[in-house]
C-alpha cells in the first residue's frame, strides 16, 4: 500500500455483490478456470461454483526485484512456480481470476501464457484499477468495480500483512 492511500475494508456481503455483478457479465460458457494465487482463489471458487465450472486449475506467478530501481522492477519477467500443463488448456475457454488488477503485469502473463498454450483466455477480477494500470487501454474482460483505494477483502482482515494495515 502507496502511503498516503485510501484504504477500503470488504465485507462478505460486499464480496457477494460483486460476484452477483460479474455473473450477467459472461459473454460466453467456459469449461476451464485458472486462478491465481493467492488473490484469485476465494473469488474463483465463488465463481466455479456459481457458473458450474468443474476444469480449476492455478497458476502461481511471481515477480523477481532483479533490481533496485523501481522502473526496472516494473519490467522483470514473470517467474511461474506453479502452472498448469498445456495439456490442461489446449482448446479451452478458460477464465482466468484474481482479486484486483493493479499493474496488470500477473494476470496479463498468466492469459499470454494460457493462449500460448492453445487456450482461449478471458480476465476476470474483483476490482480493477486503472490508475496504476502499465497496459495502456488494455482493461480486464469482467470486472465488478473500478476502485483507486488498497482493498483489503474479509478473508485478509486479522491474517497476516493485512492486520498491521488496519492496526496501523
Amino acid at each position: 500500500m502507496q502511503p498516503g492511500q485510501r484504504r477500503e475494508v470488504l465485507t462478505w456481503d460486499d464480496v457477494d455483490r460483486l460476484i452477483e455483478y460479474l455473473l450477467p457479465q459472461f459473454r460466453r460458457e467456459f469449461n476451464a478456470m485458472v486462478m491465481i494465487t493467492r488473490g484469485g482463489i476465494i473469488p474463483g471458487g465463488l465463481l466455479a461454483e456459481a457458473m458450474g465450472i468443474t476444469h480449476i486449475l492455478t497458476a502461481a506467478v511471481d515477480f523477481p526485484a532483479q533490481m533496485q530501481a523501481e522502473a526496472n522492477k516494473l519490467m522483470a519477467w514473470p517467474q511461474f512456480l506453479q502452472f498448469p500443463s498445456d495439456d490442461l488448456l489446449v482448446g479451452r475457454a478458460t477464465l482466468i481470476v484474481d482479486d484486483v488488477w493493479g499493474s496488470g503485469r500477473t494476470i496479463t502473463a498468466v492469459k499470454n501464457r494460457v493462449s500460448a498454450a492453445g487456450g482461449f483466455p478471458e480476465t476476470c477480477v474483483l476490482h480493477f484499477n486503472p490508475y496504476r494500470n502499465l497496459f495502456g487501454n488494455t482493461r480486464p474482460d469482467y470486472y465488478a468495480a473500478i476502485t483507486d483505494a488498497y482493498i483489503v477483502y474479509p478473508w485478509e482482515v486479522d491474517r497476516g500483512p493485512d492486520k498491521m494495515l488496519l492496526e496501523g
